[in-house]
């Protein structure tokens, strides 16, 4: 038989262990809550005012340069948004840290927004004059709209129930994009990234505060 401990520990500091072993369990299984609605919104609303100035552009390459332009913006407004939201949630004598409902939200967006990037720039040559239409009109629309699709929805398993509601019509707008040849790919963009992100942005701030 194993001798007993000679220093067994103390019953305050084995209650702290089972306090803070339930702490992470809790906040493991917690829903992110963070996805900033107001951003979205604004993110919607970038993607409105873009799809017609694309629509206007006399070639592929401007067309192009046109959504390359705005990714970035509403990227960074919508990154600054949710770290401004998930900030407010931590007090003034707090330290902040990404909590494991944040981590994994992050961990299953980013890696398709990653393909999206990688796929884009191995169909599209930025130094190679002449690009093809059907990517502008139909493909590189449904592949953004697919892909964000897939992040949106992937992360929503870890969020409110809105965010993978959302990620499913961008899933369904870029199989539409994709696969029906006559679609305007500038409206789907407009629809997708636009009016879907502004109208669950609108229910997200109503219902969980900004």
């Amino acid at each position: 038989m194993a001798a007993p401990a000679s220093h067994p520990p103390a019953l305050h500091d084995r209650a702290l262990q089972d306090l803070s072993f339930i702490r992470r369990t809790i906040e493991g299984a917690a829903a992110f809550t963070d996805v900033p609605g107001w951003g979205l919104v604004a993110m919607g609303g970038m993607a409105c005012a873009a799809a017609p100035v694309a629509a206007m552009q006399p070639s592929v390459e401007r067309w192009m340069a046109v959504w390359m332009f705005t990714v970035p913006l509403a990227t960074a407004l919508g990154g600054w948004t949710m770290w401004q939201k998930m900030r407010r949630r931590v007090s003034s004598e707090g330290v902040f840290t990404l909590s494991v409902p944040a981590r994994k939200f992050l961990l299953g967006f980013w890696p398709a927004i990653f393909a999206g990037a990688v796929l884009t720039f191995a169909l599209v040559n930025p130094f190679l004059p002449g690009l093809d239409l059907a990517l502008a009109s139909r493909v590189l629309p449904g592949l953004w709209l697919l892909l964000y699709g897939v992040a949106v929805t992937t992360a929503g398993a870890h969020s409110i129930r809105a965010v993978p509601l959302m990620g499913v019509g961008f899933l369904v707008l870029g199989v539409v994009a994709l696969l029906l040849p006559n679609v305007n790919g500038n409206l789907m963009m407009a629809l997708g990234f636009g009016l879907l992100q502004i109208g669950f942005g609108l229910r997200i701030a109503r219902r969980h505060g900004g």
